[in-house]
């Protein structure tokens, strides 16, 4: 089970360095630039051009663990990290035509907040009919921290669930604004699924070749994406990244452990709703200095002193890492071992 974990991380993260080598210098061929906001922060302006989806090199670094390490778990009727890949690709697919049209506006803008709705809505209850089909998850929500079930009916279920998966993968992507952020954030959250699985032994074994892929994958690119970023991982990186945390944690049948784990993804989305709602309310006046949080702290915060973006990647990683270990104890008693 670990060996099987390690092995597909180092299948993964040596793929994705390899295929990056490759891949950034092809971007930037194809001008596979990035349009940065003209109301962000105007430093942020010397990235323009940066090449973006890059999240193509981590997408195809953990496929391939997937489909090596994960092969005899395949033969023995093992498909749960493939379904969870096939889940996490179906959102990349979605990043990676508005990423598309991004590119070919040559603005900041890709499909329609409906067209991105509309189609993350569909794939999503697709998944969520086919764990269910193949036995991975019941209507039964498991409370972190308590240990309570909570009996759903299924229509009420899946009407969460595709609550859950939408702003979780939505989440996740709005937290994709500083170099490296979102892949700092999101690494502890893959350890926390590896270690779950890992301690729940066989019943969730191929789900942590997965996480292992994942957490490869994610620490290759990071040597990419840390400030200075040499590649963003775009909309095709950050969907597929949000799908997996999501596909993960419904497959694990502990969809609530969300909340915990994901703390940083919910505030930066909660700073965007204050935000706008504050901003329509007091007729044109900000919460924040700027929204998502991140960008509030690199203007100044509430203390006026403006952080540095590394500074935000580790203060909010370790935040994220902190979570991480409190999740993995708020359901590490779900099935008893």
């Amino acid at each position: 089970m670990i060996q099987d974990l390690l092995l597909a991380l180092a299948v993964s993260f040596g793929v994705t360095v390899f295929f990056g080598l490759w891949l950034i210098p092809k971007l930037r061929q194809m001008k596979a630039g990035q349009s940065i906001r003209e109301d962000g922060p105007v430093w942020h302006m010397a990235k323009q051009g940066t090449p973006t989806m890059g999240g193509l090199m981590f997408i195809v670094g953990i496929g391939v663990a997937c489909f090596t390490v994960g092969a005899f778990a395949f033969r023995a009727g093992q498909w749960g990290h493939g379904i969870v890949f096939l889940f996490s690709l179906f959102y990349a697919g979605i990043g990676f035509l508005d990423d598309y049209e991004k590119l070919k506006k040559k603005q900041n803008l890709g499909l329609t907040a409906a067209q991105k709705f509309l189609i993350q809505l569909v794939v999503a209850i697709v998944l969520v009919l086919i764990l269910r089909h193949l036995g991975f998850l019941s209507p039964n929500l498991y409370v972190p921290f308590v240990g309570a079930t909570l009996y759903l009916p299924e229509t009420v279920y899946f009407i969460f669930a595709a609550f859950v998966i939408l702003g979780t993968v939505n989440a996740v992507n709005i937290t994709d604004g500083v170099d490296g952020l979102v892949t700092g954030v999101s690494l502890p959250v893959a350890i926390c699924f590896g270690a779950l699985a890992i301690h729940w032994g066989t019943l969730y074994g191929e789900l942590g070749i997965f996480a292992g892929a994942l957490i490869g994958g994610l620490l290759a690119f990071l040597l990419f994406n840390f400030n200075p970023a040499k590649v963003f991982m775009g909309d095709t990186g950050s969907l597929f990244l949000g799908g997996a945390i999501c596909g993960l944690a419904f497959a694990m049948n502990v969809p609530l452990i969300l909340v915990p784990l994901g703390v940083i993804y919910i505030v930066e989305t909660l700073s965007d709703i204050i935000q706008i709602v504050y901003f329509k309310k007091t007729g044109g006046k900000r919460f924040f200095r700027m929204a998502p949080l991140h960008h509030h702290f690199e203007m100044g915060g509430w203390s006026g002193k403006k952080w540095s973006e590394k500074k935000v990647f580790f203060v909010f990683s370790a935040i994220s890492a902190i979570c991480a270990v409190i999740a993995f104890f708020s359901v590490s008693v779900r099935y008893g071992i």
